[in-house]
């Protein structure tokens, strides 16, 4: 294929050459992935709890600091549920981490160190209340997380929640939720997306540190076979309907439920119920068991086979291009394709 870079705000501001996110996974997103994915045009992340001490981070990021010269990210939980996020903070800031991109909670400690060092912040948002703060806290962008979105997916279609926020905010809007072509890609660049923040189509790579039963899992299941559960992290999370997930239930115990109401007891339970789900997530990601715990988007129906990470992007930007040029309806007004230069 022809060797295209597509020039917009965000890879003007992250230095990347695509406008793609391998999005940072439990358990399945490492070294590996994000050196193959950044050095292939995204911007390759992973999360900083996907290392089971703050040593094994720092390490992790050294590697892949060394893997690539390009633009990575690393994902922080800045929930008050995670007692090590202020350290894993200071590595990022320490190693210069280029991007940070933090999830349920408040990024302003986040924003103020990384900006020091010159990094980039991210946030990932469900709505347009909390993608205000975080705008008004400095946050270089904001990652859209709609509906059929793996992990915590947010209630809002992404038909809706992108061009929504796109309206109210400054700042560059990515789009998550079940997105794994290049014709899907162009699609939230029409509504307004800087960039396609994927995640499940990377699962299915040949870098993704999972059990082959997982990635065999992504490519058999179709879009109904995703769940929310609220026993992986107190809070509702994607995953694949599995026999092990009908029968232990999607919710949570009354015990629980009724603790979660209450502010003093809530962020226990929180840290409770996000060890337990960890580890039943650890089990299945890396041996096969009867206990499979899945977590993926909507976007498994559009998956048929496990790719590199760099052909995973190859596929996604000929994809991308094919639909600007066949498949976009010439009586679209204001959709241009962004500009591409060899």
């Amino acid at each position: 294929m022809t060797d295209f870079s597509i020039n917009n705000d965000f890879t003007k501001l992250i230095g990347c050459k695509y406008p793609i996110v391998c999005a940072p996974m439990f358990l399945v997103s490492y070294e590996k992935l994000v050196i193959a994915a950044s050095e292939a045009g995204a911007l390759g992340s992973a999360p900083s709890l996907n290392w089971r001490t703050v040593d094994e981070f720092q390490k992790a990021v050294k590697t892949i600091k060394a893997g690539t010269n390009k633009p990575y990210a690393i994902n922080l939980i800045v929930n008050k549920s995670v007692p090590r996020q202020h350290k894993d903070l200071e590595i990022c800031a320490e190693e210069k981490v280029p991007v940070v991109i933090t999830s349920l909670g408040s990024p302003k400690e986040t924003i103020k160190l990384m900006h020091q060092v010159g990094g980039k912040v991210f946030c990932d948002v469900t709505n347009l209340e909390y993608a205000k703060k975080v705008e008004d806290l400095g946050a270089d962008g904001v990652v859209a997380v709609a509906a059929g979105a793996g992990g915590h997916a947010g209630p809002t279609s992404p038909l809706v929640l992108i061009p929504y926020l796109k309206k109210h905010l400054s700042i560059p809007v990515l789009a998550a939720g079940g997105i794994a072509t290049g014709e899907q890609m162009a699609a939230t660049m029409i509504l307004g997306a800087s960039a396609a923040y994927i995640g499940t189509r990377f699962i299915a790579s040949k870098e993704a540190n999972v059990d082959t039963h997982y990635k065999n899992a992504i490519l058999e299941s179709q879009p109904h076979d995703i769940v929310m559960t609220e026993k992986i992290s107190g809070t509702p999370a994607a995953v694949i309907k599995t026999p092990y997930i009908e029968k232990a239930g999607l919710r949570m115990n009354p015990v629980e439920s009724y603790l979660m109401k209450h502010p003093k007891t809530k962020k226990y339970v929180k840290m409770f119920r996000a060890y337990v789900g960890s580890k039943m997530l650890e089990k299945a990601a890396g041996t096969t068991t009867w206990k499979e715990v899945w977590s993926a988007g909507q976007g498994v129906g559009l998956i048929d086979e496990v790719l590199s990470a760099e052909e995973i992007v190859n596929k996604l930007i000929k994809e991308y291009h094919t639909a600007w040029r066949n498949n976009i309806p010439p009586t679209t007004t204001n959709a241009k394709p962004m500009n591409t230069s060899a």
